[in-house]
């Protein structure tokens, strides 16, 4: 019986162990219910159109882009309501305007390192970890903005906030 009972008792050592032994920690937990396909590798493309005339297609180019494709960047700067053909792949401007206060050398990597560091201090309890239960939400709820208080503080202060979001319904 004391043979069975240590038997046992390693196995839970072991087990319990191994539980809490991962390299980087896993807040948000998500795995495919099956082997069906990647509903996020699926790009929407936009409708097809006729030309004018057929003498105004470009020469096919192949692996090259197709007129189909989607293009996130000039979507984005349509949607903004920017000049699509004035836009270039030359942001200075932008850096330039973000980085005025000054920014850190190697700011990425100290983000990295400090958002890894967060998460396994607050990577779950050993049965959340055992059975992958997701404490996403729950782990990084002291760093989110209650919208609502933003939005009185920012109206206090008067800021208009004509696009704000309606009350909640209680």
């Amino acid at each position: 019986m004391r043979h069975w009972c240590g038997l046992i008792a390693t196995g839970l050592l072991l087990l319990s162990v191994a539980a809490c032994g991962r390299s980087e920690p896993r807040l948000m937990n998500v795995t495919a219910d099956g082997p069906g396909p990647d509903e996020f590798s699926i790009l929407p493309t936009r409708p097809l159109e006729m030309p004018p005339s057929f003498a105004e297609l470009p020469q096919p180019t192949p692996g090259g882009v197709n007129r189909t494709d989607p293009d996130p960047e000039a979507d984005a700067i349509a949607a903004l309501g920017g000049n699509i053909d004035r836009a270039s792949n030359n942001n200075g401007g932008l850096v330039g305007y973000t980085s005025r206060f000054g920014i850190g050398a190697g700011i990425r990597e100290t983000l990295a390192a400090e958002d890894l560091d967060y998460r396994r201090q607050n990577d779950g309890r050993l049965l959340e970890r055992l059975f992958d239960v997701n404490i996403y939400h729950r782990a990084y709820e002291p760093l989110s903005l209650d919208q609502y208080r933003e939005l009185e503080r920012m109206r206090r202060a008067g800021i208009r906030t004509p696009a704000a979001p309606p009350e909640p319904e209680e």
